[in-house]
C-alpha cells in the first residue's frame, strides 16, 4: 500500500453526502465521515502536504491557505484529531457521544430535499454547537503550538509580555505558543462568505465557532493561557526566571466548552427580512424582554431529540457499554441493561528497571461490564 493511500485511511472515510450549499467548514464540522485512530508521523511526513491538503474537502480559499505553508497541513490533521478525541472524551458517558459518521453530517446538513423543494433541516442542537465549538478551538490551539514547535514558515514564538508581570528577576523569553497568529488564522479560515451569512442557522454557526476560537485565546480567556517559567541561577537559586506564555492543556479547554454546552442558550432571530443578516435573541419567557446572548455563551436553535433510538441523528444506545452506579439508567434510556462477565489482561505486578522502563506481567481478572438492551 502506497504511502498516501495508507495516510488516507489514518485520516478519512470518504463520503458523498453534501449538497452544493453546504457549509464547508473543517474537522468535525467537515463534511466527511471521520474515524479516530492514532496518527504515525512517519505516515504523514511520507505524503507531500499539497496531497493532505487536497484529501480534506475544503473551499477554495482554505485549500490556498493549506497549500500556501507546508506546515498547514499537518496542523490540520494534528486539529482534527485532536478536536475528534475530545469531544468523544467529553460525552463518553452522555447517550450522544459524538459519533463521527453519517449520524454526524445529518447534524450539519443545512437543507433537505421535500419531493421538487428544499426546507431546512431542523438540526441546530446544542450537540451541533459544541461540534462547531470544539473543532474551532482544536485548530486555534494546534496552530499556536504548531507556531512555537516550528512546524510553521509564516509566524514564530510569541514574544509578547505583559509589563505588569514583567519583574526584576523575570527575563521574557523561551517560545510561548503563538495565540496572536492562530486566533487570525482561524478566523479567516473559518469565515463564511455573505451569501451564507444571513438567515439564523448560519448566525448560530458562526457564533459558536468564534466562541471556540476565544475558548483558546481569551479568557473563556486569559485563565486559558499560561505563564511556564524556567530557574536559572547558583545552585538552582531560581534569582534569575525565563517564562513564556503557554496554551493551557486541550482538556481545559474541553472542559470550559462542556460547561458552555450544558448552559447553551436557545436563541431565535429577530430579522427575517431578505438581505438583512439574522440578530440573535434568546427566547423570551412571559413578559420578560429578548436579549441577546454574551460571546462567551454557546447558542442552539433546535431542542435536541432523546438519541434513544436508531435514526438520523443517533445509532441509538442499544449495545451501548454503561457504568451500573452512574449512567446505566440515563444512557438505557429506562430499557435496562445487560450483565457480561469477561476475563480481561491487564499488566500487574509492575516493577521499576534500572533505569528506565517498567517491567510487568500479564495477569487475568473477571470483570462485569453492563451493555444497553
Amino acid at each position: 500500500m502506497s504511502p498516501a493511500s495508507c495516510l488516507l485511511g489514518v485520516l478519512l472515510l470518504w463520503d458523498l453526502m453534501p449538497g452544493p450549499d453546504a457549509l464547508s467548514y473543517f474537522g468535525l464540522t467537515g463534511r466527511e465521515p471521520l474515524m479516530v485512530l492514532p496518527l504515525g508521523v512517519d505516515d504523514i511526513n511520507a505524503l507531500p502536504p499539497v496531497k493532505i491538503c487536497e484529501s480534506f474537502k475544503l473551499k477554495r480559499k482554505q485549500r490556498r491557505m493549506c497549500k500556501r505553508d507546508a506546515g498547514v497541513a499537518e496542523t490540520l490533521v494534528e486539529a482534527m484529531h485532536m478536536s475528534a478525541r475530545e469531544c468523544q472524551h467529553q460525552f463518553h458517558h452522555e447517550r450522544w457521544n459524538c459519533t463521527l459518521g453519517k449520524t454526524r453530517l445529518n447534524m450539519l446538513k443545512r437543507d433537505v430535499a421535500e419531493g421538487r423543494k428544499r426546507s431546512r433541516e431542523r438540526n441546530r442542537f446544542k450537540e451541533t454547537a459544541f461540534l462547531y465549538a470544539i473543532s474551532s478551538s482544536g485548530l486555534t490551539h494546534a496552530l499556536g503550538r504548531a507556531c512555537s514547535s516550528g512546524k510553521l514558515e509564516r509566524c514564530t514564538c510569541d514574544e509578547s509580555f505583559n509589563d505588569i508581570d514583567n519583574r526584576e528577576t523575570w527575563l521574557w523569553g523561551g517560545c510561548g505558543d503563538n495565540l496572536k497568529y492562530s486566533r487570525k488564522f482561524a478566523r479567516q479560515f473559518l469565515s463564511m462568505n455573505k451569501a451564507e451569512e444571513q438567515d439564523l442557522r448560519a448566525a448560530v454557526d458562526r457564533h459558536n465557532t468564534n466562541l471556540g476560537i476565544r475558548s483558546v485565546t481569551y479568557q473563556v480567556v486569559r485563565s486559558r493561557v499560561k505563564t511556564t517559567c524556567k530557574c536559572h541561577g547558583v545552585s538552582g537559586s531560581c534569582s534569575v526566571q525565563t517564562c513564556w506564555r503557554q496554551l493551557a492543556p486541550f482538556h481545559e479547554i474541553g472542559d470550559v466548552l462542556k460547561n458552555k454546552y450544558e448552559k447553551a442558550m436557545k436563541v431565535v432571530s429577530m430579522t427575517n427580512g431578505a438581505g438583512e443578516r439574522a440578530q440573535l435573541m434568546n427566547e423570551p419567557v412571559g413578559n420578560e424582554a429578548p436579549k441577546g446572548p454574551k460571546n462567551n455563551d454557546m447558542v442552539f436553535v433546535d431542542e435536541s431529540p432523546s438519541y434513544c433510538k436508531k435514526g438520523k441523528y443517533s445509532y441509538g444506545t442499544r449495545g451501548r457499554i454503561c457504568d451500573k452506579e452512574k449512567n446505566c439508567d440515563s444512557i438505557c434510556c429506562g430499557r435496562g441493561h445487560n450483565t457480561q462477565s469477561l476475563i480481561i489482561k491487564r499488566p500487574c505486578q509492575c516493577q521499576v528497571k534500572w533505569c528506565c522502563y517498567v517491567e510487568c506481567k500479564e495477569c487475568n481478572t473477571r470483570e462485569e461490564i453492563y451493555m444497553c438492551k
